[in-house]
């Protein structure tokens, strides 16, 4: 079930609806992904790869090297994984201080905190999502942070929010995701999950 059919849910008190809120990172609490396509688009271009616009978009929430791996076989063009990995992250890396929050997003965060049990959980590298929260001095706010390292399987997969649940001690049912892409919607629903689509506000 999606959410975000109350137009203004940012305006909204949660409590007596859900014990725990999990919010993606990327394009969800912070507005990272102009950012991370730029970083994409110089990696993937001296490497001999296209990657549009609208396809980052469709993979938000994928780890990188799921990307990588894909857009080579695809495009037929024999990479390193682990080394375009490191080089799309460092890309990333330098101009990652420049990164805005998604005000109303961080918003909800802010008026639930100490009130309800929250947690970050984001496609994106431990050392990537941990310094984004700290950038934006919100770092402290989670009782929980999964990252692509944390799971096997991720997003559309649900593991992420289920571990990030578990992580809260909250019910997966009684939990409520803020997302921005198709396949974290898909992984709020196979978890059981509502979820609230924050595209429109950011």
């Amino acid at each position: 079930m999606n959410a975000n059919k109350t137009p203004v849910w940012w305006q909204s008190d949660l409590t007596d609806q859900f014990d725990g809120l999990i919010f993606d990172c990327d394009g969800t609490l912070t507005d990272s992904m102009p950012l991370h396509f730029i970083a994409w688009r110089e990696t993937m271009a001296a490497r001999g790869i296209e990657f549009p616009e609208d396809r980052f978009y469709s993979m938000g929430g994928m780890p990188t090297d799921k990307i990588i791996e894909i857009l080579s076989q695809e495009q037929g063009v024999n990479v390193d994984v682990n080394a375009t990995t490191d080089a799309k992250e460092d890309a990333f890396e330098a101009i990652a201080d420049t990164v805005k929050p998604i005000q109303a997003v961080c918003d909800v965060a802010r008026h639930h905190r100490g009130k309800l049990a929250m947690a970050v959980a984001s496609g994106g590298i431990r050392p990537s999502v941990l310094r984004q929260l700290k950038t934006l001095q919100i770092e402290d706010w989670f009782g929980a942070v999964v990252t692509s390292e944390d799971t096997e399987l991720h997003k559309p997969e649900p593991d992420a929010f289920l571990l990030a649940a578990k992580k809260l001690g909250v019910a997966p049912e009684r939990c409520l995701v803020f997302e921005d892409s198709p396949l974290g919607f898909a992984a709020a629903e196979s978890a059981g999950m509502q979820f609230v689509d924050v595209r429109p506000y950011a």
